[in-house]
């Protein structure tokens, strides 16, 4: 089979709004949602500004007494899960009436469970540290708390590939629901902020100060993130079936690997991902009017980056935008939040800004969309995911004409 897939539902926790209008309405302004982290004493690190998620109150979404029991990443995977859902118009039963999946991605999965048990340990407090901690320290326990909280039993899968994590998740729902498997995909990313992140990063020298300035010449680095990203998969004859709104079509991905270095990507990986993509798409360069770029601010990146889409799109200046330059990098929530993104730039035929953009760098001479969002006719847009390992992911999704929605 070779159904075509669309995307129903978006659900989204991110550090500059929770639920898609919130989100949309401050990534379009331009809002920031990086200032000092709160979570966790950063005094004796030497960097201290994060996307922190501060308007989220878990007890929405789960029962006091289980909330200690669940790591901050699934507590926000099963809030973006059930936006996700009633946005789609779609309830447990409804879902689970249908072959379905849950495929989350992530890049540090619980680690700040791990950080609590950590502590309590150093603080000789060995009754805290308890079985369920322990089962939900483990990286499977994200897809596995979102079936479980929501009763949605189903193919439950963990992708880890770092910050390509989420594309790679729609990939996979994509391909299962196009060749027939299932009728429904839950897909996306999640992560939390954590001491262990935010000192594995600052010892790669890979963090800035404050601000993230993507593509800028005087670019620092990233700034750590966290947040999640769901959306609700299915096949265009079944969204159709049920009267449901569809906001853009996937129309295909590209998978690469640099077999390069671990932290430094390679233009060359980067290209052929993009590459792939279109050709999977059944598209050409000229057809892609956006890319919504992984651009996370730091110098190797936005370098290699920027070469590759120069190459592949032959210097044409297609619009490229990084909204890591006001979420900060949200890791294995990254691109699930970038497809959000895309989807909705779709939905409202506009591209949201790349900000704190000021001093123009020739390595990475490209439209970067600086510091006001565009308006502008979209029909194909790409969203470009570079992992750690060189683990490359890109995604195609298209507008859906009236005639085709049924």
């Amino acid at each position: 089979m070779n159904r075509q897939v669309v995307v129903t539902g978006l659900g989204v926790i991110s550090p500059i709004g929770t639920g898609k209008k919130l989100f949309w309405a401050n990534l379009i302004k331009g809002t920031s949602g990086v200032d000092k982290v709160t979570l966790f004493d950063t005094s004796t690190f030497n960097r201290h500004y994060g996307g922190e998620v501060k308007d989220f109150s878990a007890e929405r979404f789960i029962s006091p007494e289980m909330i200690p029991f669940v790591g901050r990443a699934s507590q926000f995977a099963i809030a973006a899960t059930e936006f996700a859902l009633k946005d789609a118009s779609l309830t447990q039963k409804s879902i689970q009436k249908n072959k379905n999946a849950i495929i989350i991605g992530t890049t540090m999965a619980e680690a700040s469970v791990i950080d609590f048990s950590g502590g309590m340990f150093i603080k000789k407090e060995w009754d805290k540290i308890t079985s369920k901690l322990i089962v939900n320290s483990f990286a499977p326990s994200i897809p596995r708390n979102v079936g479980h909280f929501l009763k949605i039993k189903g193919e439950n899968v963990l992708i880890p590939n770092a910050c390509a994590a989420g594309n790679y998740a729609l990939s996979y729902g994509y391909d299962l629901i196009r060749q027939g498997k299932i009728d429904y995909a839950i897909v996306g990313g999640a992560e939390a902020l954590s001491r262990v992140a935010f000192q594995g990063f600052q010892r790669l020298y890979a963090m800035g100060l404050d601000v993230c300035t993507p593509f800028d010449k005087e670019r620092k680095g990233m700034i750590l993130g966290e947040g999640a990203g769901i959306l609700i998969l299915e096949s265009l004859e079944h969204a159709r079936a049920r009267h449901a709104h569809m906001y853009a079509e996937v129309l295909g991905y590209g998978l690469s690997c640099d077999a390069h270095h671990m932290t430094i990507p390679k233009k060359e990986g980067v290209r052929k991902a993009m590459s792939k993509a279109l050709i999977n798409s059944g598209l050409s360069p000229k057809d892609i009017d956006y890319i919504s770029a992984h651009g996370t601010g730091t110098q190797a990146n936005d370098k290699n980056e920027s070469a590759a889409i120069n190459e592949v799109f032959e210097n044409r200046r297609v619009p490229v935008s990084s909204i890591k330059s006001m979420l900060g990098h949200t890791m294995g929530a990254a691109s699930a939040i970038e497809s959000i993104t895309c989807c909705m730039a779709l939905e409202h035929q506009v591209v949201p800004p790349t900000m704190n953009y000021q001093t123009p760098d020739p390595e990475c001479d490209i439209d970067c969309v600086p510091n006001k969002s565009r308006k502008m006719e979209l029909t194909k847009v790409l969203n470009n995911g570079i992992a750690f390992g060189g683990n490359n992911c890109c995604v195609v999704l298209g507008k859906i004409e009236a005639d085709r929605r049924g």
